[in-house]
């Protein structure tokens, strides 16, 4: 269940405008539910591993049985800090848990045990990109939760089966501000924090067995009226599921405003056969949870010790290593926040460079020709056919001009298919595997011709016959026109089947033409 408080009652004053949606204002706030990454369940020792048999990793505390107690998981606490420290967040040196009192099948004790009135992690805010665009998420909290169980309804002919397993899974619930304007914002915040609690170690992310769960508070408004209502979209388990169901929303309200209804403050689900929402149950507010502070769990007490330990012990935040690839290797701030995307990506480019690549190029390959490849095999950095190390040997013979850039792109080609990264040899007809990076790079670049032309006299040879044959792009290259001078490069390129270095010809070009 979701947390109460209106985060949509928040102060709105100074918060800037977004992009109209048929004269609409957008208004998105966002609920995350991240299972945290601890071996054992919140207030029990029973195991939180997916996948077992239902109802085998139920413990008598998660049951709820007579005469139990829960005791506080040290390490879901020292998660909390994690976050709080991560996100700039304020954490409180002393929480409570609250008691939330609600009826469901898969609720064995018929409250849930959460953080109302002083949650462990207070304010803070997660900065991203919406294309070049820098964006900021206020956060209103992040609170410690157990998990409920899981209702089970396929497998059943006119009943529900209940599956206790999830029961007491710790859960931290990150509660941002109304601060989002459209759904790029509002997916590209998800991915951020994804990035971050994955990061950090704090969340496995695994949107498909339900790590990482959001949902999306969406509301419209016309310019300068007050907020509209609100309805939340649950159990959002991918960003694409994400994307569609933000979008209908916002249609749905806009046009059941236009056709002059009042829109409902609901809980409503998303159907990704349909692409539509519909509502399950009336959104419940504060009042109908009866909160109140949990007898059995003492307040929550985190010493600034433990905090400073754990804050020694983090790794270096995707922020903080975007700066320094920014003031250290010269990149631009979008570029430095796209190889930051996660911990693996980083490490590549880090060992690339590492491996003597110039940074920008590292980038532009890492970002262009190998995101598009690992895009369309829909697979991660660390499955990868070709090294970073291997990228690094590829921009080498760019930079010293053994072949172009489109010949290393050729290169890159037998690279990728031969998943040089797994150990597998090159193609027989692309020579026998070599001793290292550099040497398996030459061997594809002689075995496919594609070596530059670097000799001054064969390419004066060239440009002297292409000259002789193109006199009228001479004339009006002389008259002032640049793009006859492009298309006696253009010349000579084809003359030498691509294998003239470009550098080389316009200057000889510029020489000759005087």
């Amino acid at each position: 269940m979701s947390d109460p408080v209106n985060t949509f009652e928040a102060q709105q004053e100074g918060r800037p405008t977004g992009p109209l949606v048929q004269g609409y204002e957008v208004i998105i706030g966002f609920e995350t539910h991240a299972q945290l990454s601890t071996a054992s369940k919140i207030f029990s020792r029973a195991s939180t591993a997916f996948g077992a048999e239902p109802n085998t990793q139920a413990c008598a505390v998660d049951l709820a049985l007579p005469g139990t107690l829960p005791v506080m998981n040290k390490g879901a606490v020292e998660r909390a800090i994690k976050l709080g420290l991560a996100l700039g967040s304020t954490i409180a040196p002393r929480s409570v848990f609250a008691r939330k009192n609600y009826f469901y099948p898969d609720l064995p004790k018929g409250y849930q045990i959460s953080q109302f009135e002083i949650p462990v992690v207070q304010g803070g805010a997660v900065s991203f990109f919406v294309g070049d665009e820098s964006k900021t998420v206020r956060l209103v909290r992040a609170h410690l939760e157990e998990d409920a169980g899981k209702s089970l309804h396929e497998d059943f002919i006119g009943q529900s089966g209940i599956d206790l397993n999830r029961a007491g899974t710790p859960l931290l619930e990150i509660v941002t501000e109304p601060d989002m304007r459209s759904t790029a914002e509002a997916v590209a915040y998800a991915k951020e924090l994804h990035k971050i609690v994955t990061w950090i170690g704090i969340c496995d992310g695994n949107m498909q067995e339900g790590s990482f769960r959001c949902d999306a508070n969406v509301s419209v408004r016309k310019p300068g009226a007050k907020l509209g209502t609100r309805r939340e979209i649950k159990n959002l388990n991918s960003f694409k599921f994400m994307q569609q169901a933000i979008d209908y929303e916002i249609r749905w309200q806009i046009e059941e405003i236009e056709d002059g209804r009042a829109i409902q403050q609901a809980t409503v689900l998303f159907d990704p056969d349909t692409g539509e929402t519909r509502a399950m149950r009336t959104k419940e507010d504060a009042a109908d949870y009866r909160y109140f502070p949990d007898p059995d769990l003492p307040p929550l007490a985190i010493a600034q010790e433990w905090i400073d330990r754990v804050k020694a012990e983090m790794p270096e935040l995707p922020r903080a290593m975007a700066e320094r690839y920014v003031t250290t290797h010269g990149l631009s701030a979008y570029d430095a926040a796209q190889l930051t995307q996660s911990v693996a990506l980083a490490q590549y480019f880090d060992a690339a460079v590492a491996a003597g690549a110039a940074p920008k190029l590292a980038s532009n390959w890492i970002t262009g020709e190998i995101a598009k490849r690992l895009n369309a095999q829909d697979i991660g950095i660390g499955s990868a056919p070709v090294s970073a190390t291997m990228i690094a040997a590829l921009i080498r013979r760019i930079s010293d001009s053994t072949i172009s850039n489109n010949a290393a792109k050729q290169v890159f080609d037998v690279l990728w298919a031969a998943g040089e990264f797994s150990g597998a040899p090159l193609p027989a007809e692309y020579v026998a595997r070599a001793a290292d990076d550099l040497s398996r790079i030459d061997a594809v670049i002689e075995a496919k011709g594609l070596k530059q032309m670097s000799d001054s006299g064969a390419l004066e040879a060239i440009i002297d016959g292409v000259l002789a044959t193109n006199e009228k792009n001479i004339a009006e290259y002389r008259a002032g026109k640049d793009k006859a001078f492009n298309a006696l490069v253009g010349q000579v390129m084809k003359a030498s089947q691509g294998k003239a270095n470009p550098a080389q010809v316009n200057a000889l070009l510029k020489t000759k033409l005087g």
